[in-house]
């Protein structure tokens, strides 16, 4: 294969990806005005139907201008030799490989996110605003892009640079040091993310005694799950939008309440979320999804170890001299597909997960706080109710409202 072929296949993936996106976005669109299936009609009254009909229209335009610009971008990008001019930028400044490679994807990121945040700003700002979520000040909004970029340069350089020093001494074998230095950062980071990065956005803390803290451990000692670890964290400081969250596992493990969770749920709700929560654990749905993911993550290390020296890879985006980071992004371009197919699968395993998490709940609970809980949550965040079948086959992890009520309450 040429070069100039493999040019033109990265083009097809990424207009190709673009369009069957496009088509589903437009498909779950058209259903926008679909009337609430009966099961659902008390989640909206027709004021806040129609609010949800604006919110959703509005942001499926949005979300069309936003992904054009990204992939025109992103093809004028390629089209026009943007990643030689970086590199050649880059090596400008060194001949070291690993500074290469850093400073070539600092300067790519940077970039990326200095264009985009103009999109994020304005669907903070001003869509969410409308629509009554924001919380989020200028000032946060800010600090917040701050330390993310911060903690991508610290944690992802540092990630970076390893596996390019790997590649230097192992050659194609770099994969298997790769794949043990991610596979340890992603324990460590799901055992203790709760402790060290989410405290640099939000502050957590200890569910206070009372009735409420009183139920949920009443619950957890009812299904013999040892629960010390309950915290409230202070999601209202950037949006009305509720979670809750299981982090950690051993010692480690906690459960996380937004503080809109708490205000918005009765008490009964609250603890029918938090037993679906105990269902993952119960389940150990968590341990599968981290071994799932590190396993994925070999077979992309070892597939990227196959065709990463290839020069043609650089070559097919305008770049003379090959390296690692030029390989790297062809190869990301290229396996899109592949991570396509696997998000798919891996959004599948999700939705079992999600109805397996529901059943315990039900099991050990009851449904209808669950049920209440899931319509409040969709209501006070003018949820989709009639999303299209394809669209939550390819893009949902969770099932949808209405098929997560029909078996909660026995009626698929």
């Amino acid at each position: 294969m040429t070069p100039q072929s493999l040019f033109y296949i990265i083009i097809a993936i990424i207009i190709i990806d673009f369009i069957v996106d496009k088509i589903l976005d437009a498909l779950n669109a058209r259903h926008f005005n679909d009337p609430i299936p009966g099961e659902l009609a008390d989640v909206y009254d027709s004021t806040e139907y129609e609010k949800s009909q604006r919110y959703k229209k509005e942001r499926f335009r949005f979300g069309l201008l936003t992904s054009t610009f990204s992939v025109l971008l992103t093809l004028g990008f390629i089209i026009f030799d943007g990643f030689a001019l970086v590199d050649q930028f880059a090596r400008s400044f060194s001949d070291n490989s690993i500074l290469v490679a850093l400073i070539f994807f600092g300067v790519i990121m940077l970039g990326s996110d200095i264009l985009m945040t103009p999109f994020s700003w304005y669907s903070t700002f001003v869509i969410e605003e409308k629509y009554g979520f924001n919380k989020t000040t200028k000032k946060t909004f800010l600090l917040d892009k701050l330390k993310g970029l911060a903690m991508t340069a610290i944690m992802g350089g540092g990630i970076l640079a390893l596996i390019v020093w790997f590649y230097q001494v192992a050659g194609d074998n770099f994969w298997w040091y790769a794949w043990i230095l991610i596979a340890i950062f992603s324990v460590f980071m799901n055992m203790f993310y709760a402790k060290l990065i989410v405290p640099l956005f939000n502050k957590q803390t200890p569910l206070e005694e009372g009735s409420l803290r009183a139920k949920i451990e009443d619950y957890a000692k009812s299904v013999g799950f040892k629960l010390d670890n309950i915290f409230v964290i202070d999601g209202s400081k950037r949006s009305t939008k509720a979670n809750a969250y299981f982090s950690g596992f051993g010692s480690e493990k906690r459960i996380t309440l937004y503080d809109t969770l708490v205000n918005d749920l009765e008490e009964e709700e609250i603890v029918a979320v938090l037993a679906h929560e105990v269902g993952h654990y119960k389940k150990n749905h968590i341990i599968v999804n981290l071994v799932v993911s590190i396993l994925t993550t070999g077979f992309t290390l070892w597939l990227l170890s196959l065709f990463v020296s290839n020069p043609i890879l650089s070559e097919a985006l305008g770049v003379a001299t090959p390296g690692f980071h030029i390989g790297l992004v062809a190869f990301g371009i290229l396996y899109s597909p592949i991570s396509e197919i696997t998000g798919l699968i891996m959004n599948y395993i999700s939705r079992k997960f999600e109805y397996q998490a529901d059943n315990y709940a039900k099991h050990t609970y009851n449904a209808e706080s669950l049920v209440s809980s899931l319509k409040k949550l969709s209501r006070n965040t003018l949820s989709n109710l009639t999303p299209h079948k394809a669209y939550i086959f390819v893009h949902y992890s969770h099932p949808s409202l209405l098929q997560r009520y029909r078996n909660l309450m026995g009626r698929n």
